[in-house]
């Protein structure tokens, strides 16, 4: 099983519910590899603790013109959808920021003038702690595309009964890259006006990648009666509620698991667990 514990926004306890039931997974015997897929601010390392055995660089293929060879004949221009190739009178411009580095512009390329450059974009992690293997990417500072060290994230991951992947907040190609490949999606969320907003948003694209998911209700006080009709309307199931607590606010500043030092924690994220090893579970979309 693959599931992805994502969010619409940031700041609802995605990592906080990924992590705890990470432990959780493999002190039911299983075996599971938790993915940190937020690489712009990994943090899953601040609560899991692994042992890290390997550190590697994530580098990818920008194009680079050479302007004797180069025809301006706009062959490349037109072939990238992302404008990160253009021909301007008698030059061509590179604009590696939107570059996704797909190689089809040199393969196109009716002279060969284009050549693909390594570019290093970030780094790669990986270790484990007890049976509990771990894999963290760190996309360098400015460096503004997610997706590629996202794919070698997935990539690294370890072969496990269970993989989970925090996921990035929000909506964008970095949440698309994480979901994609895949079983099911955990979304956790906030019972406020702007917690129920994002939530919709990700809802959406996650019926447009044709994938199953449920919700996980954080920080529960007062009755939010929008976000229950909401989630009733849709069809959508709803795993777990976690109640509003100081003390989890406390344990996550001191960097510690919330299953080990707050009561009732353990059991919320055992019966979690039993509900993602249901089959009827992942069959709900």
């Amino acid at each position: 099983m693959k599931i992805a514990v994502a969010s619409g926004k940031g700041g609802t306890g995605k990592t906080i519910v990924a992590t705890n039931l990470a432990v959780t997974l493999t002190r039911h015997g299983q075996s599971v590899a938790y993915l940190d897929c937020d690489v712009e601010e990994p943090n899953g390392h601040l609560f899991l603790k692994p042992r890290i055995r390997t550190e590697g660089p994530v580098v990818w293929l920008l194009p680079q013109v050479d302007a004797e060879r180069c025809a301006m004949c706009g062959v490349c221009a037109r072939f990238c959808h992302f404008n990160a190739i253009v021909c301007l009178g008698e030059r061509v411009l590179v604009f590696g920021d939107l570059c996704h580095a797909c190689g089809g512009c040199a393969l196109m390329c009716p002279n060969k003038a284009i050549s693909e450059v390594p570019h290093r974009t970030g780094t790669v992690r990986t270790g484990e702690r007890d049976e509990l293997g771990f894999v963290e990417g760190l996309l360098n500072v400015g460096d503004p595309s997610a997706p590629p060290v996202i794919r070698v994230v997935k990539q690294a991951a370890p072969e496990a009964d269970w993989t989970l992947l925090d996921a990035p907040p929000g909506t964008g190609c970095p949440v698309v890259e994480t979901l994609r490949g895949c079983d099911y999606v955990l979304l956790v969320t906030e019972p406020t006006p702007f917690g129920l907003h994002d939530l919709k948003l990700a809802v959406d694209l996650i019926r447009a990648l044709e994938l199953p998911c449920g919700v996980v209700i954080n920080r529960v006080g007062a009755p939010f009666r929008e976000l229950d009709e909401f989630l009733e309307t849709s069809g959508i199931e709803v795993l777990a509620r976690l109640p509003d607590d100081r003390a989890v606010a406390e344990a996550y500043a001191r960097g510690e698991l919330i299953c080990d030092v707050v009561p009732g924690w353990r059991a919320e994220m055992d019966k979690l667990a039993q509900r993602l090893s249901s089959p009827a579970c992942v069959m709900t979309s």
